[in-house]
């Protein structure tokens, strides 16, 4: 057996490679872990609106400096109200163990930049739905999983959010998992959601609905007319589960200004949905619009012009103002962290690499009072 000698030059040479290594490793780790981006000052939105808002989709975007960025030029546009999905999969991967980092930077971003959040929870983790199912498939086995993370997010952000929305569009089959929608199914959900989120943080304004605007299938398998589908809610003992109705109002081709007809889908068809709310007896509940807007891709078509979607937009930030149930307007989509290489692109104010549309210079101009 040969044994070589090593010098003890080489071994300190080597244990300096290992520990400079172990330390470049561990530094670019908890850089990931927190980044180094600060908050910096308390800001305050500037705007002749108070009920304007966006729908961010910040959900995967993963540097911090792009989301306050994007935040910045939210609150630099003039819109004081953000709704901002934080998928229940995320924060709970594995069953009681959650974590909120990438919410909290969100959320804590979001509120320096003096804006206010509106929590929209979905998405199911793998363990709380049937194996080979779509993530928005939520047995009702599930309901008190969902509804204790719910109750786990008012909590924890209680204080720092108060409006949150459970669940997004669920008289869409495509958003119930692809099944056939269900009311009934939907107000039990409720029921046992907002008794748990009371429970926790009894500020937290639950919104319900987030309704898509459709007149829905002949069948009901694939979607339902959201006006039937807000009756069957209320038929169903939906009034006692929640504080306040999340709508989504897109105008597809029609002005802001077309009257409301219950054969179209326009943007006045918020009207409607106020109507059977009234009729059920629950007129003092306010009305938050959480989706909205115009596309103006030159192909789609249910798309208008550039400058029709501009004008368009204004004006129903306007029309906002003279609706005394509506809280807010939230205009679908801010920005997106990436190409979404469709005609999805064209409901943006902000590309993925932040460079303003011409929307957003207007919105921006008559919102910040410039004009």
């Amino acid at each position: 057996m040969v044994i070589s000698r090593v010098s003890p030059l080489r071994i300190a040479g080597t244990l300096l490679i290992l520990v400079l290594g172990l330390g470049a490793a561990w530094w670019g780790w908890n850089r990931l872990q927190s980044p180094k981006v600060p908050l910096g000052p308390q800001q305050t939105v500037q705007t002749t609106n108070p009920k304007a808002g966006v729908h961010t989709r910040l959900e995967n975007e993963v540097e911090a400096w792009k989301i306050k960025k994007t935040l910045v030029m939210v609150r630099e546009m003039g819109t004081p109200w953000i709704v901002e999905y934080f998928p229940w999969a995320y924060s709970e991967s594995r069953a009681g163990q959650y974590n909120f980092n990438h919410a909290d930077l969100v959320v804590d971003h979001a509120n320096r930049q003096g804006l206010t959040v509106i929590a929209r929870l979905g998405m199911v983790p793998e363990w709380a739905r049937p194996e080979g199912t779509i993530a928005n498939t939520l047995p009702e086995s599930s309901y008190e999983d969902f509804a204790a993370y719910a109750a786990a997010f008012a909590r924890h952000f209680q204080g720092r959010v108060r409006y949150v929305i459970i669940w997004n569009e669920p008289n869409l089959a495509l958003e119930w998992g692809y099944r056939r929608p269900d009311p009934a199914a939907y107000v039990r959900l409720l029921r046992v959601t907002r008794a748990a989120i009371r429970q926790a943080n009894p500020d937290m304004v639950v919104l319900a609905g987030a309704l898509a605007p459709t007149l829905g299938d002949p069948t009901g398998e694939y979607g339902q007319n959201d006006l039937a589908y807000l009756r069957a809610m209320y038929e169903a003992g939906a009034a006692s589960t929640f504080d306040a109705l999340a709508v989504h109002a897109y105008g597809w081709t029609f002005p802001p200004d077309d009257p409301p007809d219950p054969q179209v889908v326009n943007f006045r068809r918020v009207e409607l949905l106020r109507e059977i709310m009234v009729a059920y007896g629950d007129a003092e509940k306010p009305i938050f619009i959480t989706e909205a807007g115009w596309n103006d891709h030159p192909r789609w078509t249910r798309a208008v012009r550039p400058g029709q979607r501009i004008r368009y937009t204004l004006r129903a930030y306007d029309m906002a103002l003279d609706w005394p149930w509506l809280r807010a307007l939230c205009m679908w989509a801010f920005r997106y962290p990436a190409p979404e290489k469709s005609f999805r692109d064209y409901y943006t104010f902000v590309t993925p690499d932040f460079q303003p549309k011409p929307i957003y210079l207007e919105v921006q101009k008559a919102l910040r009072g410039w004009d």
